[in-house]
């Protein structure tokens, strides 16, 4: 048995062991739902010996139950005139706070699973925020890679069709993912429009300013696990000034915490793709990363040959090996392993933020725990994005615009505010420094309170 299934199978609280063999037996195969869904019951024992009436009217059974699973297929016409078949996904988790949010993922590794453990995660992440919104998330085995922006278009109009009659601002307002940026928000914004007859901004988040979107949307992700971090370190006397910092990925997420971690003082030697990873000690030339990845959707392979002799390409190499002061996870899930984590320990790392859903594994949040290694759950850490989307539904309902310095500052905010709760939480429940116990905990009593407010529903 591998050390990451033995973190999975380690005792629960007596009164939750049912509850989860449960979860196991009505949702096979789905195992990054079963990690998501054990990870936080392993917090909430403390909860039920605190206080016990958590446990009666099946409360946590209903939090781990979506509200609806809607799967449907999505046929296009390729540009050879072929016609394609993807399957679409969108789970309604839990709308005890709002209108169900969450975001959009093009990929083809998507499925039920992957979908419903996002969707679970999100709605601890929506709660913690303190915004009044719900958790979901949606998407499809599309792979935009490699298409043509005809074929993308025709995806996603064709994906909208459907989908469209699950949404609304009062019932669900998805955003981007994975492979869902705004040139895809702008078409399925297009085809909603086009069907509904309603110009509905406040349907979807993630839009281009022009037409209804928010400042610091594309940076709120990075931005806010940066400053979660940054307040984590603040809790040692520390900063991210003269830190060397590693992040994985090279999308939006990771373009964003580079540059936040550069404003703040830090150097960023590494950045990763799917193909391996480029070190740079002089620090990421940022200019030349959004070049290669937002322009020319390139890799970083190109920027290493962009750069030069400063720069170091390793191609199939684990980023984790290179030695840092603070590792930021920003690609994807389980990306970082029990492995990874002996090597980030023993290169004395100090903090790691989770600027990914759950990009650690079990085991590998288990190691940082145990070295006293600061450690933000994505749950927390990754939630200035949907915390923005949220800020551009204000702004929607209210016809307004906000200035880049305002959002921002309002991101900033809200960030610290997550950052304070799940520190008090911790300390509460008797585990200080731990953000993990801290969010799950902060989290599910917001969403369990409201639940248990509107009676069995």
């Amino acid at each position: 048995m591998s050390a990451e299934k033995e973190c999975l199978q380690k005792m629960l609280d007596e009164k939750l062991e049912p509850i989860f063999a449960d979860v196991l037996r009505r949702n096979p195969g789905e195992e990054e739902f079963h990690q998501a869904v054990r990870e936080v019951l392993d917090s909430l024992g403390a909860v039920i010996a605190k206080h016990p009436d958590y446990a009666e009217d099946a409360l946590i059974e209903r939090i781990c139950e979506p509200e609806r699973q809607i799967i449907f297929r999505v046929p296009w016409v390729d540009d050879r005139g072929q016609v394609q078949i993807n399957r679409g996904f969108r789970v309604q988790f839990n709308s005890a706070l709002g209108p169900f949010k969450g975001g959009l993922r093009f990929h083809p590794t998507v499925y039920l699973g992957t979908v419903k453990f996002l969707g679970f995660e999100q709605v601890f992440k929506n709660a913690l925020t303190g915004m009044p919104i719900g958790g979901g998330k949606g998407g499809s085995d599309f792979d935009p890679k490699g298409r043509s922006t005809g074929e993308v278009m025709r995806f996603c109009q064709s994906f909208m069709t459907e989908l469209s009659r699950h949404l609304g601002e009062y019932t669900d307002v998805p955003a981007g993912d994975i492979g869902v940026g705004q040139r895809e928000i702008g078409y399925m914004f297009g085809q909603y429009k086009r069907m509904s007859n309603r110009y509905e901004s406040g349907v979807l988040t993630g839009k281009g300013l022009a037409w209804g979107g928010s400042r610091v949307r594309t940076e709120a992700t990075g931005y806010g696990a940066v400053y979660f971090v940054e307040r984590m370190l603040g809790t040692r006397g520390q900063s991210f000034d003269g830190k060397k910092v590693i992040v994985s990925g090279a999308g939006n997420v990771a373009i964003y915490t580079i540059e936040k971690v550069a404003e703040l003082g830090g150097k960023v030697i590494a950045c990763s793709d799917s193909d391996g990873y480029v070190l740079d000690e002089a620090g990421i030339d940022l200019d030349l990363l959004k070049e290669i990845k937002e322009k020319r959707r390139g890799r970083v392979q190109d920027y290493a040959k962009h750069r030069g002799a400063k720069a170091t390409y390793v191609a199939n190499g684990c980023i984790w090996d290179v030695p840092a002061d603070i590792a930021m996870p920003s690609a994807t899930q389980n990306e970082l392993t029990g492995r990874d984590a002996r090597t980030l320990v023993k290169n004395k790392v100090v903090a790691v933020g989770e600027g990914a859903n759950m990009p650690c594994t079990p085991e590998a949040v288990r190691l940082f725990l145990e070295a006293s290694v600061l450690f933000g759950p994505g749950k927390a850490t990754n939630a200035g994005g949907v915390a923005t989307s949220a800020l551009e539904m204000q702004q929607n309902a209210s016809r307004d615009s906000w200035s880049f310095e305002a959002t921002e500052e309002r991101l900033a905010g809200i960030m610290n505010g997550i950052h304070d709760r799940c520190a008090e939480v911790a300390d509460e429940y008797g585990s200080p420094g731990n953000y993990v116990l801290g969010a799950n905990i902060a989290g599910f009593i917001r969403v369990a309170e409201a639940m248990r407010a509107f009676g069995v529903v």
